[in-house]
Parts: structure tokens; sequence; C-alpha cells
């Protein structure tokens, strides 16, 4: 099969190569897909689970890539919950070759039914960005109707999802980003937006919550903006500031089946839309993950016509 891989921690994504590799074979409990669509998020590259196994052991060359939808087209021993030619979708283990890929192996568990008529290139970019909006607000910050909450980099992939899903939970939202960002993020639904360049955060007042995707001197500033009884929720690491009277909650975003059903459904009714920054074939896909520009929004691969 064709596959991304990477070899070279220290080259990124330019150290990235499109190669020949065997197709994967089906462990206990596994699934092989047929991957239709992938997603990628660019930090993977700076994950440990992309270079090292869960004992630390090197286990490059490897192929990242954590989104997928696509087809089943075998299940090893003892899998059940799937059939050989669902259409399904999901999130691959952080420490197993991934979906920049024709076929990935994964735990049943990681994947949910894709209704038919989801197209594979939106399911893709769902799991991580979903997953992780829905775990931030709801497990981790425990959000409420009427609360108000300050999203970070809402102009992209998690923070346009994070918008939307606070939105339709009642509460007020608050965006942030650069200044060409503004109109995006209030496109995805947030009530005001701050420019982190040129604005000054702290005029934002008081939040119940900061969904922070940024980390560093933002975060400290926010974390001084949340109100008694509220929460930092953060996916970059160890908050180094926390509320005065509050909680700080940092966390990584797992695979939960009900969760992707919850995310796909508000997808086909039209209550939440996703962030696909473009579209690339796997055999473009070395350039297209090097861009010359910025782009917001979730890179998508189509492996499959």
């Amino acid at each position: 099969m064709k596959a991304i891989v990477v070899t070279d921690e220290a080259a990124g994504t330019a150290g990235m190569t499109l190669v020949e590799r065997p197709e994967p074979a089906a462990a206990i409990n596994d699934v092989i897909v047929e991957i239709h669509a992938s997603g990628f998020v660019p930090t993977e590259l700076a994950w440990p689970s992309t270079w090292s196994d869960r004992r630390g052991r090197d286990r490059t060359p490897s192929i990242p890539g954590h989104e997928l939808a696509g087809v089943v087209s075998a299940l090893g021993y003892g899998t059940a919950g799937v059939s050989v030619g669902q259409r399904v979708f999901g999130l691959a283990d952080w420490y197993r070759d991934g979906t920049l890929a024709e076929y990935v192996a994964i735990e049943a568990r990681n994947l949910a039914p894709l209704p038919g008529d989801v197209e594979f290139t939106v399911g893709a970019s769902l799991p991580i960005s979903g997953l992780t909006a829905w775990q931030g607000l709801f497990d981790h910050g425990h959000l409420q109707a009427g609360q108000s909450v300050l999203a970070h980099g809402a102009a992209g992939a998690v923070g346009t999802m994070v918008t939307q899903l606070a939105r339709e939970a009642g509460a007020y939202v608050i965006g942030t980003g650069r200044a060409a960002d503004r109109q995006k993020a209030l496109d995805f639904g947030a009530q005001e937006f701050v420019d982190l360049e040129n604005d000054a955060l702290e005029d934002v007042g008081g939040v119940d919550l900061v969904f922070d995707v940024i980390g560093g001197d933002i975060q400290k500033r926010s974390a001084g903006l949340i109100r008694s009884g509220g929460t930092l929720v953060t996916v970059v690491g160890l908050p180094e500031a926390r509320p005065a009277d509050g909680l700080a909650v940092d966390f990584v975003v797992e695979s939960d089946r009900a969760q992707l059903g919850e995310i796909v459904q508000r997808v086909r009714d039209g209550r939440l839309r996703t962030n696909i920054g473009y579209v690339a074939t796997l055999d473009d896909a070395v350039a297209a993950l090097n861009p010359t520009e910025r782009h917001t929004g979730k890179p998508i691969l189509r492996i499959r016509p």
C-alpha cells in the first residue's frame, strides 16, 4: 500500500515521504479499514507517541495521522460491533501506525458508524476536533446553559467546533485569534471576537470557561479572567497558571463511539459545520502538508476518489 512515513523528528513535516509499505494485518479485536479520507494535525509530529512506543522504544519509520473515514475490509479474531463493508470513522491509537495510508489496523472500539449521507472527507475531519471540543466543554468543563466561554483559536479546526457546541448548549462565546480570523470566527457563531495581536484580552472581563489551544502567555492571562468556580481547559500541557478560585484541567482527547455518534448526527441535521482547510490527494500529501501560506481549518487527505 501507499503510505506517508516519517523518520526524522527534527525535520517535522518536511521529513515526510511517500513510500510503499506492507498492508497491515488484523490483530485480536482489530479491524482493517480501507481508508477513503484521513485528517491530520500538524502538531502531532511533536508528540512523543509519533516516534516511540509505550515503552519508549523507537518505532520509526512511523505512519502519522489519527483520523479516518473509510470502509471495513477485514476483521481480526474476536472482533465485534462492526462488519465487513461497513462505513466507519474514528480515532486511531496514538502509538500505532496511523491513517496517512491506504489501509490501517485499528481497534474496533475506536470506530463509529459513518452514515451514508456523510461524505468521507467530512467524516475524517470530525474525530480529533469534534471529540476535543466535546470532552473539553462537557466532560472536563461541565459547561451549563447561560455560562460564558472564551474560545482561543476560534477560527481553527478545534475552535470552530468549540464555538458551535458551546452555542448549542446555551453559552455565550467570545472567540480569539488573529485579525484575519475575525470574520470566520463570527461566521461559526462567536458572539464577540478578540484580536490577540491588537486588542486587550483583559477587556473581556470575567468568563466561566476558557478553552485554551495556545498555551504560554495567553494561557496565563486567561487564567486571571475566570470567575469563581470556573474552569480553564487546555490541550497544550499542564497549565502554568491556575484560576484563583477555579479549576485548571489539561487533557488528552480519547476515542468515544457514543460521542462520535452525537457529533456526526449534529452534522447530518445541520447543527454542526466542519472546518476543512483544504483537501489533497495522498500523492500530493507531502507538498500539501508543507504549505507555503497559513491555513485555518483541518487538512484532509482524500485517499480514494
